[in-house]
């Protein structure tokens, strides 16, 4: 593992108009990520948590400082690139599962493969692959209203290391679980991230899913302090 950081926040502001004034969310954060890390950050709701997450992930633009994500500026990308590469370098697990109700297990697993149209076999072979290690070996061909929570939240899981993506982002992965499936959840988060070797950043207010990981952060007033 490098120990160059794959990942670099310089400085970032976040600011969002409140009538006549400015919300001061994200104030001078900077943080380093390096290759097979795995961090948590907390904080209560409203805390910033989540729009760092989102900065971090393309979905949202700073409104200061910098972020580079395996040397390249994201937000220097037109748009239609700026997708291909969230697409290709970033997964992402959030708290509601996002599953396409439409949809089987295997055929939600495999939409990050659909923007270049058809998936190949080999991409098949790995989502079908994928879905077996999280423990839905048997699902395959079920629809998400036929999974219990913590189902949907592994295909969740699977769906986003599907095209080994060098960052996993997860937003409040475990927030909608019981307390039991959340626990099977953090495990499982942890475990997948060191057998793929990506990135894992988690923005939670859940201690006991925190503990679980190597490097510790909170949001308090906007500033970023190891804890």
């Amino acid at each position: 593992m490098t120990s160059d950081p794959v990942i670099r926040l310089d400085n970032v502001h976040k600011f969002y108009p409140v009538g006549r004034r400015r919300l001061h969310v994200l104030k001078g954060v900077s943080l380093r990520i390096e290759r097979g890390s795995y961090i948590a950050i907390m904080g209560p709701s409203g805390s910033g948590k989540s729009t760092l997450l989102f900065i971090i992930g393309t979905l949202d633009t700073p409104s200061g400082g910098k972020l580079r994500l395996d040397g390249t500026d994201p937000f220097s990308l037109a748009e239609p690139q700026l997708a291909e590469f969230r697409n290709r370098h970033i997964g992402f697990v959030f708290q509601d599962h996002y599953l396409l109700p439409q949809l089987t297990v295997l055929e939600n697993t495999l939409i990050p493969a659909m923007a270049d149209g058809s998936p190949s076999r080999e991409v098949v072979d790995r989502a079908t692959e994928l879905l077996s290690r999280v423990g839905l070996a048997e699902r395959l061909d079920h629809r998400p209203a036929e999974l219990s929570g913590g189902e949907r939240q592994r295909a969740g899981v699977a769906r986003a290391l599907l095209l080994k993506p060098a960052l996993v982002l997860a937003d409040e992965p475990t927030g909608n679980l019981d307390r039991k499936s959340a626990a099977a959840i953090g495990e499982l988060l942890v475990q997948m991230q060191r057998e793929e070797q990506a990135m894992l950043l988690v923005v939670t207010h859940s201690l006991d899913l925190a503990q679980r990981f190597e490097r510790r952060y909170e949001i308090d007033d906007g500033r970023l302090k190891v804890i």
